[in-house]
């Protein structure tokens, strides 16, 4: 593969400091891949250990490190993938990807100021919003890695049928099949400036328990999902419906005096988090078509918020 940089004219045995500067770039498509920024970084890790169990030699004879990097990478999500969906059938209620923050936001919000943050390794686009991770979740693994590969990074078959194991018109066949259920999920698309207006009225009116103005923000037939885990309680099920997700929110307000709601860039698009006591509690990504919010998905699991809490 040729994808990657490689620093040092051409070298072919690079420095740390080249071999970690593909780092960035792994963790962006592992992320992708997985859906969630703490196994990306496992995953991530493991292949570095990989590069570094080689001998110098072994190394040495590798024409694009980056290019290997990412094939292991690829491969080690691939096999996690497989795994994943098993326990993801096991979660106890629905299973989100973990959401990730604006890098200006975080770093500005950070007590000590220290820019640590692990979305700074990846780059928000719109192969990064909830929406569309979401649809990712249903897609096989091999599809999920054939159309990233391709669609997102721009891989030909060929490298990609590499990665996957099977055969370049196989790998097409399968970013194929995925890109179908892109298509048949997303809606015109929304300017982010009047996502912004309806994310902030849908905060005035949660705030205010104003079931009206809330059930005028969300489409007839809205979904919000509930994402909790570890000791933090979630919906088992989707709520549907505007009216009867309007109550929900009203209810949650009425119940949780210390809220403070936020307005935040999650996954690239306007969001909410919600918090007490200064800590991260729920993060909120919405998926707007025209003027009305189509999904909410709300993440409480404590894992998931780690990089929301500095």
């Amino acid at each position: 593969m040729s994808r990657q940089s490689e620093p040092g004219g051409g070298r072919v045995d690079p420095g740390l400091d080249a071999i970690m500067s593909e780092r960035r770039q792994l963790i962006s498509l592992a992320y992708r891949l997985v859906g969630s920024l703490a196994e990306a970084e496992d995953v991530v890790q493991e292949t570095y250990a990989r590069w570094y169990a080689m001998s110098p030699q072994q190394r040495e004879g590798i024409g694009s490190p980056g290019g290997w990097l990412t094939t292991v990478a690829s491969r080690i999500c691939l096999d996690l993938l497989g795994s994943a969906r098993a326990r993801r059938e096991r979660y106890v209620g629905e299973w989100i990807p973990e959401p990730l923050p604006d890098r200006m936001e975080w770093i500005n919000g950070r007590s000590d100021g220290m820019p640590v943050d692990p979305a700074d390794r990846v780059t928000l686009d719109e192969s990064i919003n909830m929406a569309f991770l979401v649809v990712l979740e249903s897609m096989t693994p091999a599809e999920r890695v054939a159309f990233i590969l391709h669609d997102v990074f721009r891989y030909s078959f060929a490298e990609v049928a590499e990665i996957v194991g099977r055969t370049p018109a196989a790998c097409r066949q399968l970013a194929s099949s995925a890109r179908r259920r892109i298509r048949a999920s997303q809606a015109p698309a929304t300017p982010t400036a009047q996502q912004a207006d309806i994310v902030r009225d849908f905060k005035r009116a949660w705030e205010a328990r104003d079931i009206g103005a809330l059930v005028g923000l969300l489409d007839p037939d809205v979904t919000a999902i509930g994402d909790g885990g570890g000791l933090v309680s979630a919906e088992l099920r989707p709520i549907e419906g505007g009216e009867q997700v309007a109550r929900v929110f009203v209810d949650l307000a009425g119940r949780v005096s210390d809220l403070t709601i936020l307005e935040r860039t999650v996954n690239g698009q306007p969001g909410l988090v919600a918090q007490q006591e200064g800590i991260t509690v729920t993060v909120m990504a919405f998926d707007i078509a025209g003027d009305r919010i189509k999904h909410i998905w709300a993440v409480r699991n404590p894992e998931k918020l780690r990089p929301w809490t500095g």
